[in-house]
């Protein structure tokens, strides 16, 4: 079984990955395809195992629940990413101020981008 198909198995477990009808992941915004992926290089780089982002995914995905997410699987990645953040942030790899100003960058960078083109963090007027 490959590394991917690893992390299909263990957030099925949690919250199944939205598939087309080929069986294929679908993601609706590049940006949840890059999560995805950023997810297994930093397990592949042994950052964290299985169990913990099975486990963080689901704390990630019951918080939300109880505070009302619509739980259509429209926020499905958004969980994913906070998720991966928090391992991210409580393993020290990065701290939540380095967290909070990339993600800045990247909503000056999303506004400075003109409509229809990629978004790129160098179209950070700050940067």
């Amino acid at each position: 079984m490959s590394r991917h198909e690893d992390i299909v198995r263990v957030a099925a477990q949690v919250a199944p990955i939205p598939r087309g009808d080929d069986g294929a992941p679908v993601f609706r915004e590049p940006w949840e395809a890059q999560a995805f992926a950023m997810t297994l290089a930093l397990y592949e780089q042994g950052l964290f195992a299985w169990t913990e982002w099975a486990a963080a995914l689901s704390a990630v995905i019951k918080q939300a629940q109880a505070s009302g997410d619509c739980d259509d699987g429209s926020t499905y990645y958004q969980h994913w990413l906070t998720a991966i953040e928090r391992l991210v942030r409580d393993k020290g790899i990065a701290s939540e101020q380095a967290l909070a100003e990339r993600r800045n960058a990247w909503d000056r960078a999303a506004h400075a981008t003109p409509h229809g083109q990629p978004i790129l963090l160098a179209n950070d007027p700050l940067r």
